[in-house]
Formats: C-alpha cells, structure tokens, sequence
C-alpha cells in the first residue's frame, strides 16, 4: 500500500516587507481616526494615546538594545578584522566613501537651495525666529570622543509642572571608541583576553537573540509610530514654508532614488534587490525618526540580507549611525542654511558654499551623540556667520522633514558597506542576490 510522508502545506504569512506595509496603512488610518476623535482640552483621546504609547515602547526596546549590541558587535569585529590583511584599508575606505556619498548630497542641496529659493517664497513671521535651545560646535566633538563613563551612558534631569524627571541617555560615538580600545587590548593580551574575547561572543548571540524577538513587532509598532506622527504633526504647518519643505524632500528624494541606484548599478549591484532588502531598516528609520533606535535593524540587515561579512558590518554600521548622515548632515544644511541667507537678506558668495560643503562633509562626526539635526544646522550658521534665530523659523515642521532625513541616513548607512565590501572582494553577492528572497517570507532575513 502507497503512502505518502508529503506534510500538508502550511499556511505562511506574508513577507516581512508586505507587513510593514501594512502597518503602515493601519498607522495611517488609525491616526487619521484619533485625530477625527479629536481631545478633551488638554487630553488626547484614548486612541491617541495608545498609538503614542506603543510607538514608544517599541523604540524604547530598540534603543535599550543598542549600547550592548554595538559594544559586544565591535568587540568582536576589532577581534576578527585581526585576520583580515586589509583591515585599515577597509576603514579608510569607508570613510572615504562616507565623504564622497555626503559630498554628492551637499551638492545637491546647494543646487536645489539656488535653484527653488526656499526663503524668497516662503509665508513663515519673522516672529518665529528663535534661537535654539542647544547648538553644535567642535569642541562637543573633541569631547564627546572621550568616553564619560562605561559605555558612555549619562543621566540628566527636567523640570516640569509635575515635579522633576530624570532620563538615561548614551553616545554611541562614546561606545565605539570605548569597544575599539577594549576590543584591541583583548587582541593583545593573550590567553586571557581570548577568554573575554570568548565571553564576548556568547553576549553577542544573546543580545541579538533578544534583538530578532523585538523585531518581530516591527509591524505593530510601525502602525503606532506613523499613527502617533499623523495625530501629533498633521501636515497643516507645511503650508507656510511649503517651498522650503518640497526642497527637502525632492533633495533626499534624489540622493534615495537616484544617488544611491547609480551608484549600486556602477558596481554591478541591483538596486531593486538592495532595496527590497533595506526597505524593513529604511521604514523604520522613517517613522521612528531614530538612526541609532534603527541600529540594531540595521546591522542585521546589512550582514543577513545584504551579504556583507560580520566582521566589517559591525564596526562600519555602527560608526555610520553617528558619522554617515546624508539627510541630516548634507541636503538639511545645505537648504536651510541658503533659506536663512535669503531669508534674512544676507548674500552668500562661493566661499560660503564651499564651507557649507566641509561642514557638511565633516561635520557630521561634530555633532555625533548629540540630539537631532537641529544641532548641525546650528554648526553650519555659525560657521557661515548666520543668525541662529533662523533655526525658529523652521522648528514647526523639523518633525516631517526628520522622517525623511532618517530614511535617508539609514539607507546610506547600509549602503556604504555594500560597496565597500564589493570593492574589496568582501560581499556575499548570492546573499545579496537572494536576501529579499524566499527566505523573508513570513519573517525577516536576519530572524
């Protein structure tokens, strides 16, 4: 008698990109919904504030993750780079890379800021101008190399009507140069720093164990964040400074959709398949606003589905979500600094935009660790002598374009390595060929 051993065939879910998709429509829909709710005076409604809970909570889980993972991930990459003869080379050649992909960015900027003239077409008071309440410079730069403490963690307190809150933060700038230095003594220490080394390795499995399961909500928590953002931010505000906004925007939308393919096909990449793969990271990075919170998503991707070696992916990843800003660092400055000048009157000359372009390119590390891309457009006025009260004019709508930006940030931050790794013979390329392949049906690559 035949019999047959073929199982049933199981049902399978959609692919991890399909979610997000869909979470991202839900986030729309339920956030267009909270806000026909409307609030009670003060209070968002009950939807509302569930939406902001969620989105919080699931950043939180990321970012709680980063300090570890980006410190036990260098650790281990200092240890295997040991092996690899052109471990400096591949350094140097990222942040060669780094400056070249910023370089194209600011240029872009420029030439759009010239081209659209943000500030002679813009509706905004004059009354809104305001000086920010922290500012960039290069001295935060020389000391924010110098680690604070262990793992650069550092506490601080805020005043408000219900008493005092105090809050953990960490410079991921900090941790890098800490686990570079840890991470060579243990090289050089011998049979004892092997045992670390050792000890190191079973940490990394455990935290991006621990990692996987918090991705998984990745869809849930897209919903949350881009329904929190439709509720909290509306798109009413663009209207006033809707030229400087469409700039923005048509500025990362080339870097993302014209810079970034050109370069991939250049080196005999397929851009859809890059894309297919980063599309979870970039999402992220877009409806959390959060290079570093999309981190860890990140790093997984780029070594699991983008097929670049574990060894390199965990320092070049990591030192991209501080250093590798081609939104906030490149194409924000460049506009806002060319909408200040014209919307104050000032004239620029070549000079001027030469400097915009080494701000840009450098300063980027300048203003590492430090809170959002406020901060570099603060470096970039007061290199070019421009009134810092023209970052008031455009706060109102700083949280639509951060989307953007960070989408952008973390696609270059991918990006990079798969090059890098190409030019050097590094790169998996049937990883990177099938990374967005059946094998992210139902689940990420990297779960």
């Amino acid at each position: 008698m035949a019999t047959t051993s073929a199982a049933a065939p199981s049902r399978r879910l959609p692919s991890f990109g399909v979610q997000v998709a869909i979470g991202m429509v839900a986030g729309l829909a339920l956030g267009l919904a909270a806000r026909s709710l409307g609030s009670d005076g003060e209070t968002a409604n009950g939807l509302a504030q569930a939406l902001q809970t969620i989105g919080q909570i699931f950043v939180q889980l990321l970012k709680v993750l980063v300090p570890p993972l980006v410190f036990t991930a260098i650790v281990a990459s200092i240890a295997a780079l040991r092996d690899l003869n052109n471990a400096a080379r591949l350094v140097v050649r990222t942040l060669l890379w780094f400056a070249i992909t910023a370089g194209i960015a600011v240029a872009i900027g420029i030439t759009l800021g010239l081209v659209l003239q943000p500030g002679h077409h813009s509706a905004v008071a004059a009354a809104a101008a305001a000086v920010p309440s922290s500012t960039g410079s290069w001295l935060d730069f020389l000391k924010g190399l110098v680690p604070a403490n262990f793992l650069g963690i550092a506490a601080s307190t805020k005043l408000n009507d219900g008493g005092a809150t105090t809050g953990l933060s960490f410079n991921v700038l900090q941790i890098i140069v800490l686990a570079v230095a840890i991470g060579a003594a243990a090289v050089k220490a011998g049979e004892a720093g092997h045992r670390f080394l050792d000890f190191n390795a079973s940490a990394l499995s455990v935290f991006r164990l621990l990692l996987r399961w918090v991705i998984r909500l990745t869809p849930i928590g897209t919903a949350a964040l881009i329904g929190d953002a439709v509720v909290r931010y509306g798109w009413e505000s663009l209207a006033a400074l809707g030229t400087y906004a469409g700039a923005v925007y048509l500025g990362l939308a080339l870097v993302l959709l014209v810079v970034y393919p050109v370069l991939l096909a250049a080196h005999g990449l397929s851009p859809l398949r890059f894309f297919a793969s980063a599309w979870p990271a970039i999402q992220l990075g877009f409806v959390s606003r959060s290079s570093v919170g999309t981190l860890p998503v990140t790093e997984e991707i780029t070594e699991r589905a983008l097929g670049v070696p574990r060894a390199y992916a965990a320092f070049a990843v990591p030192l991209g979500a501080t250093t590798k800003m081609d939104g906030c660092a490149a194409i924000y400055p460049a506009i806002s600094a060319i909408f200040v000048a014209q919307f104050y009157g000032i004239p620029l000359g070549l000079e001027h935009y030469a400097l915009i372009a080494i701000v840009s390119v450098l300063g980027s590390a300048a203003t590492a660790g430090l809170t959002g891309a406020t901060v570099m457009l603060t470096l970039t006025l007061s290199t070019l002598g421009l009134p810092l009260d023209g970052v008031g004019l455009l706060l109102a709508i700083d949280p639509i374009l951060d989307m953007g930006r960070t989408a952008t940030n973390v696609a270059g931050q991918m990006l990079v390595p798969v090059i890098v790794a190409k030019r050097e013979g590094l790169l998996d390329e049937a990883r990177f060929r099938e990374g967005a392949g059946e094998e992210m049906r139902g689940e990420p690559a990297f779960a």
